[in-house]
């Protein structure tokens, strides 16, 4: 990593050293696993790194994988717009694909709605095997 942030108005040099190293990545980054790669960059400090990501899942370039308490580059710029977005994990090689799917968003916002629940977003996290392995 050269320390050179992409050139985007949009993100700070923080935000897009963070964004780039996720976008390279070919698995899922914690916070921790992008401030050791960062380093060289400057980033000193754990705060550094969330205040990246906080951001960057704020504007929907970025998602957290709850179940592995990491992150990985959005792979389709239009999911902010989606209901439900789900992702596949593969247990033996770490690829995370990204989908979207309003079927099964419709299915859980009526389960929702007969308790009385409004939701406004939904990821869901399937855990296996993918075709390559």
């Amino acid at each position: 990593m050269t320390g050179e942030a992409i050139s985007n108005p949009d993100l700070t040099r923080n935000q897009s050293l963070v964004l780039d190293m996720l976008e390279k990545s070919d698995a899922p980054l914690s916070a921790y696993n992008l401030l050791d790669q960062l380093r060289d960059a400057g980033f000193r400090a754990p705060l550094q790194v969330y205040r990246a990501l906080d951001k960057l899942v704020e504007q929907g370039r970025v998602h957290r994988l709850e179940s592995l308490s990491a992150f990985v580059a959005c792979q389709d710029p239009g999911c902010v717009n989606h209901a439900a977005t789900v992702f596949m994990i593969c247990e033996k090689c770490g690829k995370v694909s990204e989908r979207s799917s309003g079927g099964v968003a419709r299915q859980l916002i009526d389960v929702a709605k007969t308790e009385g629940f409004a939701v406004s977003k939904t990821n869901i996290e399937l855990r296996g095997e993918c075709g390559k392995c």
